[in-house]
């Protein structure tokens, strides 16, 4: 209605496009604008200014032969001081940029194997953001940011990779495993030789006791009764242990039969 008269009303974050007699004439800001239809003026049409956003799915093949689908999204506006460039050279924004993101992935991703892909998410984000750019600009709109948001492989190829790194963590699970019970087989025959070690050390300590014990009961003795011989004392002191011997296998719960000659006469040869 407000055509009719000669009146428009342009909205915030948008401009329109005021031609003369079918040429470009004007961009008109927001807010209320004169157009004298009668004098050749009309309304081309409007552009806004806000940021839109466009999600773009292509489809490509990696070094290693693995098809793979990335989804780019791409931040954009039209740029207020080269309105005219944005509403006439681009017949439809959204194809244009989805070429030139398809010219860029498919270009890229053929290079690289898919593990690079993933890792290199950020850099095939940052290539794609420059070409448009340097486009995009010619044509009047500025490119805000461009992201690959996902990388999906094909199902049988992320089964195959599921597989592999369960393979992997099973091998290094068991590598752990072997070598934490290497380390403990290790510290127990460390323990036993250090065990064994300090048991010699403790039986030649008691063999040593013994000796000097022997000692100083000879020596004893031999004073105590006169006449007696070194030789007397080592018999009866052999004697002795061989009585203490006797009893304590007698008492034992783990002897079951022992059977030994005795008799005096068998006695005294325990001492030959």
């Amino acid at each position: 209605m407000g055509q009719a008269f000669g009146c428009i009303q342009v909205d915030q974050s948008t401009i329109a496009i005021k031609e003369n007699f079918g040429k470009y004439d004007d961009v008109l800001g927001p807010g209320f604008h004169f157009m004298p239809w009668c004098l050749g003026s009309q309304l081309a049409g409007y552009l806004s200014l806000r940021v839109q956003q466009l999600d773009i799915t292509c489809e490509s093949k990696t070094k290693d032969n693995v098809f793979v689908t990335l989804v780019a999204s791409i931040q954009y506006r039209a740029l207020a001081d080269k309105a005219a460039d944005a509403f006439y050279k681009l017949s439809n924004t959204k194809e244009q940029i989805q070429a030139y993101v398809f010219d860029v992935i498919r270009a890229t991703i053929p290079t690289l194997e898919l593990d690079k892909v993933f890792e290199q998410k950020t850099e095939i984000a940052k290539t794609v953001g420059e070409r448009l750019e340097k486009v995009m600009s010619l044509y009047g709109y500025e490119i805000l940011q461009a992201l690959i948001v996902d990388v999906e492989p094909d199902d049988q190829v992320k089964s195959s990779m599921n597989e592999i790194n369960a393979a992997s963590r099973l091998r290094e699970a068991a590598f752990e495993k072997a070598e934490g019970e290497k380390i403990l087989q290790i510290k127990q025959a460390e323990g036993e030789a250090e065990s064994k070690y300090l048991a010699g050390l403790g039986i030649a300590r008691q063999r040593q006791a013994i000796v000097e014990g022997l000692k100083e009961s000879v020596i004893g003795f031999s004073t105590s009764v006169p006449g007696a011989s070194t030789k007397d004392v080592m018999d009866m002191i052999l004697i002795t242990q061989y009585f203490d011997a006797m009893k304590e296998i007698s008492v034992s719960s783990n002897t079951s039969a022992v059977f030994i000659p005795h008799e005096p006469e068998d006695a005294s040869s325990v001492q030959r």
